[in-house]
C-alpha cells in the first residue's frame, strides 16, 4: 500500500520492457530467418541458372547417365543438392540418391510452380534425406515449353546453426538493453513517485492534526504547482481549525460557566453534550451517549423531553429530581432533530422562600408579644390602675421594640449598601479588652467568669473599629444569655496570615439540626430564654454580615449541654 504507485508504474514499465524484448526476439529471429532463406533461395536460383545450359546439353544428347554423373559431380562442389525432374514428375538425376529409387515429384510445390513456367520455392521436411530442406525449382524452357525442372535444395540445418549463433548475440543484446531499460524505469518511477510519496506523508501528518506541515519541490512541473496548492490548503485548514478550536473553547467556557444544568439530546434521545452543572442531576455518573430516561431518574423530566420531541416545540415544567425541586426548560432543534434542556435547581429559591415565611412569622411573633403587653399596660393607665411595675413593663418592652427596630435597620443597611469602606488599622486586643470591661459587671452578677486569652503583641486588622466592637459585643452577649454556669473565654490569635477571634462558652449548646439556621433572622435556639434576656434574634445575623463585609469567615461548633464556640477569621493587616 505504501509503495503501490511506484510498484504500479515500475511494474508496468517492466511488463512493457519484457513484452518489447520478447517481441523483438521473436520478430528479429523471424526476420533474420526469412532474410537468410530469401538470400539462400536467390543464391540457389543463381546456381540453377548457371547449370541450365549444361543440363540442356545432356538432355539434348539423351545421355541420362551422363546427366546423373554431372549432377552428382556438381552437387558437392556447389554445397547443394541438385535434382533434375521431368515435367511428369519423374526424377531424371539427383546428386545424392539413385533417381531410379526415388518417387515421383510431380506434385512437389516447387516442381508444380516450375512446370508452370515460374521459379518455385518451398521449405519442408524431406523424407528422402530425413532433414528439413529449402527447395528452389527452375524451369528449363525450350521452344516455349518446359522440358525439365532443375531443382536445387539446401539443408536448413546450416541456417539453424547460423541463427543459433545470432540468437545468442541478440539475446545478450536484448538482456543488456532490458537491464538498462529496467534501471532507467526504476529511476524514472522513483523520480515520478517521490513527490507523490512526499505529498502522501504530508497529507497523513495533516490528517493527524499537524497543520504546520509544508512541502517544497524544486522541480518545475505540475508537482510544484500541486505542492504550492497543498501548502495553501494546509495554511487555510490551520486557520479554520484554529478558529474552530477557539470557538469550541469559547462555547465550552460559556456552557461550563452556566450554573444551570444544560444538556443536548440527539434525534434518538441520546445525550451528546452537557455541562458540569448537569452532573448534579445525573448523580455524577458518565452520561454521554446514554438515553435521557437513563440519565435523569424523574418522570417529570422524561415527560418534558418526550412532549418536546413529539410537539417539536419548547416547553417549561416543574418537577422533582430526587429531593430537589427543579424547573426544566426545553427547546427543539429542527436541524438536528434534537432537544436542548436547561434544568434550574430551585432548592435555594425554595429555601429562601421558606426563610422569608419564617421571617414574617418570627417578626410577627416577636412584635406581637411586646405590643400586647404595651396594649395591656396602656389600658391599665387608662383605668388608673397603673403602678411602678406597669411603668417598668412599658419601659422594658418599649426598649425591646426599639432594639428590634434598630437591629432590623442595621441589617437592612448592610444588605442594601454593604459595610462602609475600611478606614483604619484596628488592634483587636484593645477592642476585646474594652468589651470585656463593659460586660464584666453583668457576668459577676450572674456568677460567671469572663477571661481574655491573647498574645502580648497587638493583633491589627484593617477594619471599621465600631463594627468590630459591635460584632464582639453581640457574640459575648449571646454567650452570656445562654450560659448559666461556668465561664466565657475570648481567645485571640494568628493562623495562616489571619487574625482569629474565638468566643467560647460553657452554656446549653446547640443541637446539630439547628446549626445551619442560627444565623437566620429571629431564629433563636431557646425562644423563652432569649425573650427573658431581651434578645431580638438578630444579633448573629448582624455578626455574619459584619464578618463577611470585612472579607472574613465565621464558624460555629457546639456540643449540646457542654457549650458553644464561635470562631471569626479576619485578614490580618500588614501593619501588624
Amino acid at each position: 500500500m505504501k509503495r503501490a504507485i511506484f510498484l504500479k508504474i515500475f511494474g508496468g514499465c517492466v511488463l512493457l520492457i519484457l513484452l518489447i524484448g520478447a517481441l523483438s526476439l521473436a520478430f528479429s529471429f523471424t526476420l533474420i530467418r526469412s532474410h537468410y532463406e530469401r538470400a539462400e533461395a536467390r543464391s540457389l536460383e543463381s546456381l540453377g541458372q548457371a547449370l541450365l545450359p549444361d543440363v540442356e546439353t545432356h538432355l539434348d544428347a539423351g545421355d541420362a547417365e551422363g546427366l546423373d554423373a554431372y549432377v552428382k559431380r556438381m552437387g558437392p562442389r556447389l554445397g547443394a543438392r541438385l535434382t533434375v525432374i521431368a515435367p511428369d514428375g519423374e526424377v531424371l538425376a539427383d546428386s545424392e540418391k539413385d533417381p531410379a529409387t526415388m518417387e515421383n515429384h510431380r506434385y512437389r510445390p516447387e516442381v508444380q510452380d516450375a512446370v508452370e513456367g515460374r521459379v518455385g520455392r518451398s521449405e519442408r521436411f524431406s523424407y528422402t534425406v530425413e532433414a528439413r530442406m529449402l527447395y528452389v525449382g527452375l524451369p528449363l524452357v525450350q521452344e516455349g515449353r518446359v522440358r525439365a525442372v532443375v531443382r536445387q535444395s539446401l539443408y536448413l540445418s546450416y541456417i539453424e546453426e547460423l541463427l543459433a549463433d545470432l540468437k545468442t548475440g541478440i539475446l545478450r543484446a536484448v538482456l543488456v538493453m532490458a537491464l538498462l531499460a529496467l534501471t532507467a524505469s526504476a529511476l524514472f518511477s522513483l523520480h515520478l513517485t517521490s513527490p507523490i510519496r512526499l505529498l502522501t506523508q504530508a497529507a497523513r501528518r495533516v490528517a493527524d492534526g499537524n497543520f504546520a506541515t509544508r512541502v517544497h519541490f524544486r522541480r518545475r512541473d505540475e508537482f510544484r504547482l500541486l505542492g504550492e496548492k497543498f501548502n495553501e490548503m494546509t495554511e487555510r485548514l490551520e486557520g479554520l481549525f484554529n478558529d474552530v478550536i477557539k470557538k469550541k473553547e469559547e462555547l465550552a467556557n460559556v456552557i461550563g460557566a452556566i450554573r444551570e444544568g444544560l444538556a443536548v439530546f440527539d434525534g434518538d434521545g441520546r445525550l451528546r453534550l452537557a455541562n458540569s452543572s448537569f452532573a448534579v442531576f445525573t448523580g455524577g455518573e458518565p452520561a454521554e451517549g446514554r438515553y435521557y430516561w437513563e440519565i435523569v431518574r424523574s418522570a417529570g423530566f422524561q415527560d418534558l423531553i418526550a412532549r418536546t420531541r413529539a410537539e417539536r416545540k419548547g416547553r417549561t415544567a416543574e418537577f422533582r429530581v430526587g429531593e430537589k425541586p427543579v424547573l426544566g426548560t426545553t427547546s427543539f432543534l429542527d436541524l438536528q432533530d434534537g432537544v436542548v434542556a436547561v434544568l434550574h435547581d430551585l432548592s435555594e429559591i425554595r429555601r429562601i422562600e421558606h426563610m422569608k415565611r419564617d421571617f414574617v412569622v418570627n417578626v410577627s411573633h416577636e412584635l406581637r408579644t411586646p405590643l400586647a403587653v404595651l396594649s395591656g399596660a396602656i389600658e391599665s393607665l387608662e383605668d388608673g390602675a397603673a403602678d411602678h411595675a406597669t411603668v417598668d413593663i412599658l419601659r422594658r418592652h418599649t426598649e425591646r421594640l426599639k432594639a428590634i427596630v434598630e437591629d432590623l435597620l442595621k441589617l437592612a443597611e448592610f444588605e442594601d449598601r454593604g459595610l462602609p469602606p475600611v478606614r483604619a488599622s484596628v488592634d483587636v486586643r484593645e477592642i476585646a479588652e474594652g468589651v470585656l470591661e463593659m460586660f464584666r459587671p453583668r457576668f459577676l452578677a450572674k456568677g460567671l467568669s469572663l477571661r481574655l486569652e491573647a498574645p502580648d503583641d497587638g493583633l491589627v486588622v484593617k477594619a471599621d473599629p465600631y463594627r468590630i466592637e459591635q460584632m464582639l459585643i453581640n457574640l459575648v452577649d449571646n454567650a452570656l444569655k445562654y450560659t448559666e454556669g461556668g465561664a466565657v473565654a475570648v481567645k485571640l490569635g494568628r493562623e495562616g496570615g489571619q487574625t482569629v477571634l474565638e468566643v467560647v462558652d460553657t452554656g446549653i449548646g446547640i443541637v446539630p439540626a439547628e446549626m445551619s439556621r442560627i444565623f437566620e433572622r429571629f431564629y433563636v435556639v431557646d425562644k423563652s430564654r432569649s425573650r427573658r434576656a431581651g434578645g431580638t434574634g438578630l444579633g448573629l445575623s448582624i455578626v455574619k454580615h459584619i464578618v463577611e463585609g470585612h472579607g472574613g469567615t465565621v464558624e460555629v461548633r457546639s456540643v449540646p449541654g457542654e457549650g458553644t464556640a464561635f470562631t471569626v477569621r479576619l485578614p490580618s493587616s500588614p501593619d501588624g
